[in-house]
């Protein structure tokens, strides 16, 4: 069966000659397994691929890289297939599906791990968690760590050690010219600088290496919730809370609807509420002194802030956060003032759906700490990271959702520079780009770009674009 494209049609026989080439499979239109390999997290997005080429290692990646570019295809990258915006995904091209390759060689002595680029949070920490390690990763172990790092890499972490991107040692990069580069601080040296917070739009990467830090493997971290009508008392005695916080501590507020769940009482299901998350990333008896304000916020209606394994946290936002819903990120960096309290709390009365929230992320520590120019996420001086979610069920209404969450992140982030993190954003804009990179770090990108992908090939992204085709 041939397969028409955006720029013409793949014979039956140029599709054979590529599955000849791989240890992994290719998928098109009409194989029974079509429609399970083109689906993605975030449903909002339903596109139809052309290919999806299931790779089972790098010789794979460069035979469908050397692919795309040769019949002028379209190219996503796909790790863990959670990607906001939709990058994993596309309508007519070829879909480099990377979740088969999960391999993590943990070297504890050198407290170091590379892993392959399918490998999930839930993968690497199951393997570091072994050796009482780990390294900042996702708030949700179904995340990929190739995306979220290379975007930048939020988590609880962050103030122990930083961006997940931050603890990025090493990567192995197929580029746009079929290449194999190993990127490190000494070789490729410029390339490296770029994957640290510059996203996907240098090439394919394939296998990431991480420092990794003592860790667990029981940790002081959980939820403390609290009622609406305390909001305000809550969100400002958490920024005294946490102003001198030691680092160890990484917390957010979540304003957010009480889901049904049989730790909270069924009289507050389906209500606004306000949540504390945290974790304490040191000794346990420490951590007790640390949270204990967080305690003293209010009247909780429910307080699971306790000792558990470093992993049951890691998975702990799992069961609401599972795939298939229409989701759309927006973010804005502020400082944590009154009139950014206020703002959040007054939108918070509004949010569209119960399963629309929006959180203020706790920055400083060592994230503050990262010379500005080490790496391309140069944003290290606010206070706060506000994340707007807008997230249903399904298709209905989904335009007004974001529009409300377009609008109330715009309305926050009035009280900042309009700042943004590319990681926590579904907009594919000129503009978000310029917003995530400001000053001259994008101009630092575009010049990697020209070197590695001057063709532009790897654009489904947050795209830098390179000069040639700007």
């Amino acid at each position: 069966m041939s397969i028409d494209t955006a720029k013409g049609i793949l014979g039956d026989a140029t599709v054979a000659e590529l599955q000849s080439a791989l240890r992994g499979t290719v998928v098109r239109p009409g194989d029974p397994e079509y429609d399970q390999a083109r689906a993605v997290w975030n449903g909002a997005h339903d596109k139809h691929p052309a290919l999806v080429v299931r790779c089972a290692g790098t010789a794979d990646v460069l035979r469908a890289v050397e692919f795309a570019r040769s019949q002028d295809l379209l190219v996503a990258v796909r790790g863990g297939a959670h990607s906001i915006a939709g990058f994993s995904t596309c309508d007519d091209g070829i879909v480099i599906d990377l979740s088969g390759m999960r391999a993590a060689h943990v070297r504890p002595r050198e407290r170091r791990v590379t892993a392959q680029a399918g490998t999930t949070w839930g993968d690497l920490d199951h393997e570091t968690q072994a050796f009482g390690l780990a390294t900042t990763g996702g708030l949700v172990s179904t995340t990929g760590i190739g995306g979220f790092t290379l975007g930048g890499g939020v988590g609880w972490l962050l103030r122990r050690h930083g961006l997940a991107c931050d603890n990025l040692t090493a990567a192995d990069v197929v580029t746009a010219d079929g290449r194999l580069v190993h990127a490190d601080a000494e070789e490729h040296a410029d390339l490296f600088w770029a994957l640290r917070g510059g996203g996907g739009n240098f090439g394919v990467v394939t296998s990431l290496e991480y420092e990794l830090h003592p860790v667990g493997p029981q940790v002081l971290s959980g939820l403390i919730v609290y009622p609406l009508e305390q909001a305000r008392q809550v969100v400002t005695g958490w920024r005294d809370a946490v102003a001198d916080a030691p680092d160890d501590l990484t917390t957010l507020i979540n304003l957010t609807t009480a889901p049904p769940v049989p730790f909270l009482p069924e009289e507050v299901h389906g209500t606004r509420v306000v949540v504390v998350a945290g974790m304490y990333a040191g000794e346990a008896a420490d951590g007790e002194k640390a949270v204990a304000p967080l305690r003293a916020l209010g009247t909780p209606i429910a307080d699971l802030m306790q000792p558990m394994p470093y992993t049951a946290m890691q998975q702990l936002l799992d069961p609401l956060w599972t795939a298939g819903a229409h989701n759309y990120f927006t973010s804005t960096f502020v400082e944590p003032t009154d009139g950014v309290f206020d703002t959040a709390l007054e939108l918070h009365t509004t949010t569209p759906t119960p399963f629309s929230e929006i959180h203020l992320h706790q920055l400083g520590g060592a994230f503050g700490r990262m010379p500005a120019d080490a790496t391309a996420f140069s944003q290290r001086s606010p206070g706060l990271l506000v994340n707007v979610i807008a997230r249903s069920p399904d298709s209905a209404d989904f335009d007004a959702h974001v529009a409300w969450a377009r609008g109330a992140r715009d309305t926050i982030a009035a009280h900042g520079q309009g700042t943004t993190y590319v990681n926590f954003t579904g907009e594919t804009s000129p503009g978000t780009v310029r917003a995530s990179y400001p000053g001259d770090v994008h101009e630092r990108l575009v010049r990697v770009k020209d070197a590695y992908d001057p063709t532009n090939l790897f654009r489904l992204n947050q795209n830098i674009t390179p000069s040639a085709t700007s």
